[in-house]
């Protein structure tokens, strides 16, 4: 048998020549002075030979270990030579299955199911930007240190939201990876309470009665498109979130009904969702419905009907209209709503929680459904519109409270 001492002493010569340990494993030394070790079997009657490394990278003891590894196999009936082949063309289709291609491949999925095109082009962003350091490695291999070191990385750019987002973005990747075999935990999730904490961020929203007035003045004057023009009216009154809102199609809206129902799917809290329409908003819907009906969308992109508004128009008219991004923004109808409905017209925070589609629970935890006080809903969103109008003509008369209408 051999020794440490006995595999070091030996010297290459003219012809490679083989010395035997036992049981079939040898030490092979070549004419360059290489040490390789291999394990002679018979499989089927036929001989066959494995490499098992290159001594001293791998000792003798680490060499029987796999030879015994091998005989195992063969007494199995299994060809050890198979199984390595077999592990080989694994470990290479991992390496090239990236945490990067998977990203990216996910990206392109959530696409095909709606997702918007400005928030394809930040996830890709984080992705290939951000998240570059993870990116070529396997997606199995990506631990929590590693893809922290990543996010650390933005924290120390001051970029903190976006490292919370990229860490969510991986996770959805890794949960994505499990789901289709590639990946067989989630180390983002490891990662939840890692990172610095965000600072609230509130959309910008004016909330002064007589601001939302000159907002609402400079709306009407607004010379835009009809399809922008429309949208931008029907925002305040409905206070949806500006992806419901251009994705809003005509099948959804029953305008003799005077009720807008939302599906689940479009919702951010997957729950369908019905917002009551004010008069005025069956108004601007009637007037635009020439224009867009016999399409799919209420509000189509400029360049094709078969996609909704861009994501930016909303907000890039407030901004040609002089109101930046510090001042108002699509979102802040939103904001604007739930507090003036609140502390200048005093509604029940019930009401308005629920017309925002926040997560609403009554006192024993269940979740309200979508029809939850309707009656009462549909009478404040025409009590908002009357006030929004009262505003806009300057005549500063607000209307009755909702307890006071029954």
């Amino acid at each position: 048998m051999l020794s440490d001492a006995k595999v070091r002493a030996m010297k290459p010569r003219e012809k490679v020549y083989r010395v035997a340990d036992s049981n079939g494993l040898c030490i092979e030394v070549r004419p360059t002075g290489a040490k390789l070790w291999r394990y002679r079997y018979r499989y089927l009657g036929k001989p066959s030979m494995l490499a098992l490394g290159e001594y001293p990278l791998k000792s003798l003891a680490e060499a029987r270990t796999e030879r015994d590894k091998a005989r195992a196999l063969v007494k199995a009936g299994t060809n050890p030579s198979h199984v390595v082949k077999a592990e080989r063309a694994a470990r290479q289709e991992n390496a090239e299955i990236t945490f990067a291609s998977v990203a990216l491949e996910f990206i392109a999925k959530r696409e095909r199911e709606g997702m918007g095109a400005g928030s394809v082009s930040r996830a890709r962003r984080l992705v290939e930007k951000d998240l570059a350091s993870v990116g070529g490695l396997p997606v199995a291999d990506v631990s929590a240190p590693l893809l922290l070191s990543a996010l650390r990385k933005m924290e120390a750019r001051g970029i903190v939201s976006s490292a919370h987002r990229a860490r969510g973005l991986a996770g959805q990747v890794f949960r994505y990876a499990i789901a289709t075999g590639r990946a067989e935990r989630n180390p983002a999730a490891d990662l939840i309470g890692a990172l610095e904490h965000r600072k609230a961020k509130h959309f910008a929203s004016i909330i002064l009665p007589s601001k939302i007035g000159e907002l609402l003045r400079a709306i009407y004057s607004y010379q835009g498109s009809p399809v922008t023009i429309a949208a931008l009216k029907l925002a305040p009154l409905v206070f949806v979130r500006p992806g419901e809102l251009r994705h809003a199609e005509w099948s959804e809206i029953d305008l003799s009904k005077a009720v807008w129902d939302i599906p689940a799917e479009k919702m951010k809290m997957k729950q369908p969702h019905v917002v009551p329409l004010s008069k005025q908003a069956v108004s601007i819907l009637r007037e635009l419905q020439p224009l867009t009906g016999r399409g799919k969308y209420v509000f189509p992109g400029v360049r094709s009907i078969r996609r909704p508004m861009s994501e930016n128009t909303i907000n890039a008219a407030l901004r040609y209209m002089g109101f930046n991004s510090d001042t108002m923004t699509g979102h802040g109808f939103r904001a604007m709503a739930r507090t003036v409905l609140d502390e200048e017209l005093g509604f029940p925070v019930d009401y308005i929680e629920h017309q925002l589609a926040h997560a609403v629970r009554d006192v024993n935890g269940r979740a309200y459904n979508r029809t939850t006080h309707l009656p009462a809903r549909r009478k404040m969103m025409q009590a908002w519109s009357e006030y929004l109008d009262n505003l806009r003509l300057a005549k500063g008369e607000a209307p009755q409270r909702l307890s006071s209408v029954g």
